[in-house]
């Protein structure tokens, strides 16, 4: 693998020689500018990964050069070095697109940790325009974030299913983004001029659920002053998602048996038998097969909707997708809100991805629209954050600081391995708890010769 490649700008030429030594000893490219006019003109020749630059320097000074640097490469990340502690030059310069800072003297150890992750988040957004270009050909799943291993097995799922009639059953926890899937697989499949009908079967009592679904004649019920047409005869032709299909009563689970297998069904009260052409698409966030075996799900129905299960990663399982998602909920708030909020303090940053996120994609979002309106300066920092996501940070830092120092593969074996143990070599629950499926889980056990 071809080696990143860091320009360091800084005036004192010892201090770019003791950069130099560190860097290589990481496996960096180093390339060396003794002032801000010669870093502009460097990066105007080649491209670099990355750029280390202090901000006092003779003809041209750290912030100009930022900022004329950003006007040549705005996405390559700089990360500004000051002797001199200033919080207003340091807020300045995160203001002016700077990816972070570092006071001198230097900590070493805290400066090769913040040019990993840079690099590594850079590396990623690289990854996720990529990936969408690649899969944007046929498809657009512009609405789904994500570059890790569990999103790029979820996307090439999609990629296959999507323009097929089958029915699908999605799985995953609360606030994943079972609908956002659901979605894009009607809108990218041959149905999606047709009507795409939704119903939460949590959100309806069963009485109204019934009539929902398959509507009523008049007189049918008190209440039923007219005729309704129900839900799947308004998707006729189309795509209807069932979300948290697990709420379901067994009389209603019998009538979308029906459906699925005979695709036809009677309104309420009704006699007559009305004929439809629906795609299904489901989702749970329980184990269904727990619900069928406790008598309080149909095993039928399990498995006419059970034809392709796709699970959707919980957050904590793909926690490298979080920077992306964190920016892309920034920008969309943002700019509803009419707030010029430029981006989130490298700690803030920290803290995300430390938390554990029991909410899922759900809750990152609401945490982003709270603190782009609470927010007071136009950067968002550790103290716009709620207390249990922000002291997220420190019990995560070490953990981190291993993450930065071990490759990817470790850290995904070892997680393997402790879901295994902590599961009792279950495979199943271990792969919920991962955030996978079994059959990757299988594959990642093969390849890394684990044995539990």
């Amino acid at each position: 693998m071809t080696a990143k490649t860091i320009l360091i700008a800084d005036d004192e030429g010892s201090h770019r020689l003791m950069l130099r030594a560190h860097l290589e000893r990481e496996g960096f490219e180093v390339v060396e500018a003794s002032d801000g006019s010669e870093a502009v003109n460097r990066v105007t020749e080649r491209l670099f990964d990355l750029v280390l630059m202090d901000i006092r320097m003779p003809k041209v000074d750290g912030m100009g050069a930022l900022k004329r640097i950003k006007g040549i490469s705005s996405d390559i990340p700089i990360i500004m070095m000051t002797a001199y502690g200033s919080i207003d030059s340091a807020v300045e310069a995160l203001k002016a697109g700077a990816e972070d800072y570092l006071t001198k003297p230097l900590d070493i150890d805290e400066l090769i940790i913040k040019v990993k992750k840079a690099i590594y988040y850079r590396q990623l957004e690289e990854e996720t325009v990529l990936q969408k270009e690649r899969l944007g050909i046929r498809f657009d799943f512009s609405s789904i974030i994500g570059t890790s291993s569990a999103m790029k097995e979820l996307f090439e799922t999609l990629s296959m299913v999507t323009p097929t009639e089958a029915t699908v059953l999605l799985f995953g926890e609360s606030g994943t983004g079972k609908e956002l899937v659901a979605n894009a697989i009607h809108q990218n499949s041959p149905r999606k001029d047709n009507p795409y009908v939704k119903v939460n079967c949590a959100a309806l009592p069963e009485t109204l659920l019934e009539s929902e679904l398959f509507g009523h004649e008049k007189g049918a019920f008190t209440g039923a002053i007219e005729k309704k047409k129900g839900r799947f005869e308004r998707a006729d032709g189309g795509s209807m998602f069932l979300d948290e299909i697990g709420e379901m009563s067994l009389p209603t689970q019998t009538k979308i048996l029906r459906v699925l297998q005979e695709r036809e069904f009677e309104a309420v009260g009704g006699t007559k038998t009305i004929k439809v052409d629906v795609r299904i698409i489901a989702a749970t966030n329980k184990n269904l097969e727990e619900e069928v075996k406790q008598g309080r799900f149909r095993e039928d129905l399990y498995y006419r909707l059970n034809v392709v299960p796709i699970t959707i990663p919980s957050l904590r399982g793909r926690s490298e997708d979080i920077p992306l998602l964190a920016e892309h909920f920034l920008r969309i708030y943002s700019e509803k809100n009419k707030r010029e909020i430029r981006g989130f303090d490298p700690k803030v940053i920290d803290a995300f991805v430390s938390y554990d996120w029991p909410g899922n994609v759900r809750e990152l979002e609401n945490i982003v629209e709270r603190t782009v309106i609470m927010s007071r300066e136009d950067i968002i920092t550790p103290g716009d954050l709620p207390a249990g996501i922000a002291g997220a940070q420190q019990t995560g830092e070490r953990e981190d600081r291993i993450l930065l120092f071990t490759s990817l593969k470790d850290v995904e074996r070892e997680a393997i391995v402790k879901a295994l143990r902590q599961t009792g070599g279950n495979r199943t629950k271990a792969a919920s708890i991962l955030g996978i499926t079994r059959k990757t889980l299988q594959n990642k056990i093969k390849e890394y010769g684990i044995d539990i």
